[in-house]
């Protein structure tokens, strides 16, 4: 059985890949490459360069390989963005969802893993928050996910197939073996930007807004690994091939942090104290957003390996390591990782 993997050369995405085929799935990749990287991609498996909006492509990649399975991580995720950019927000998470979920359709897929947001909750409180807390985003980010769900469920009850849809809170850190990370040349990502700023890529670390509602006044969110998220897909695959009713889950570990404790964690395990900047709030943050995730660990036994802030931390910095030394080793002529060009 192949499963098709939609944005698979990006940074969630690519971690799913790489667990896929170290248990042996055949796996092929769907991915346009305008934030994903080659590289990210195992040898072996097929990269597939276009748009998941491509009825037709996406068809004939689904049809030639007899896939009856997609993980769809393909979209944009920028919450600033959003805000100023709705529209396009709108056509790459929503309108090109529903290509791709047309395309399944007609051509009988049979299971269908959506990665949703904990966007989709708005400013859901201070309290840990349940998937059944009420949906109210306050950003065309959480909303163009929050339509894609409502489109999936109804699409999947029309047709008779299967789906999953997992939440994200906030996904950090890189994988403990080394092979990929978060590679974003516009990184946003708190502890992916504090990483890049302990590793001297960037000179200062931008704190926006520090007069919210929590005991240090800036925001608090619920860190997950990269690598517990991507095993959490894993699980809903196996759940869904089991026979499962459609599955919704938080991915979370059920404690947050706030923007100063994270740069403090930063500053403590790399060793470099580098310089923070206020800023004002950005439209779209909540002030805190940390998960019950207790559903998926109760129903699949989802146990996650890595629920420390300092080990999400000593993985991103690592990887910063490990793309400075491919930077290195291909201005010297050299190659990267998996045989590419870096």
């Amino acid at each position: 059985m192949t499963i098709l993997v939609t944005g698979g050369a990006g940074y969630i995405g690519s971690h799913m890949v790489h667990e896929l085929v170290d248990r042996g799935e055949e796996v092929v990749v769907l991915d346009d490459l305008s934030t994903g990287h080659r590289h990210a991609v195992p040898d072996g498996v097929e990269l597939v360069v276009g748009d998941v909006g491509d009825t037709e492509l996406v068809a004939g990649v689904l049809r030639r390989r007899g896939i009856a399975e997609i993980a769809h991580f393909a979209a944009r995720i920028v919450v600033v963005d959003s805000m100023a950019q709705p529209l396009d927000y709108y056509m790459n998470n929503t309108v090109r969802s529903r290509a791709l979920f047309e395309a399944a359709v007609d051509c009988g897929v049979q299971r269908v893993i959506f990665s949703s947001t904990a966007a989709v909750y708005g400013e859901a409180g201070t309290d840990l928050i349940p998937e059944s807390a009420d949906k109210r985003p306050i950003t065309p980010y959480g909303r163009s996910k929050l339509a894609t769900e409502w489109m999936l469920a109804d699409i999947a009850a029309a047709h008779g197939f299967s789906y999953a849809m997992l939440r994200y809170f906030n996904v950090a850190g890189a994988e403990p073996k080394g092979r990929i990370g978060q590679s974003s040349a516009r990184a946003t990502h708190l502890i992916k930007v504090a990483a890049e700023a302990a590793a001297g890529k960037r000179p200062v670390v931008e704190v926006y807004g520090e007069d919210y509602p929590t005991p240090d006044g800036t925001c608090i969110r619920d860190y997950v690994h990269v690598t517990d998220l991507a095993n959490a897909h894993l699980a809903v695959l196996d759940a869904l091939r089991a026979g499962s009713a459609p599955l919704v889950y938080n991915c979370g570990y059920g404690r947050g942090f706030s923007v100063r404790e994270v740069l403090d964690v930063v500053r403590k395990v790399s060793g470099v104290d580098f310089p923070v900047v206020p800023k004002p709030r950005r439209p779209g943050d909540p002030p805190c957003l940390v998960a019950d995730s207790r559903r998926i660990q109760a129903e699949l036994g989802w146990r996650p390996q890595f629920d420390d802030l300092e080990m999400i931390v000593r993985s991103a910095l690592a990887w910063e390591a490990e793309l400075a030394r491919r930077a290195g080793s291909a201005g010297s002529g050299g190659m990267a990782a998996g045989g590419r060009l870096a």
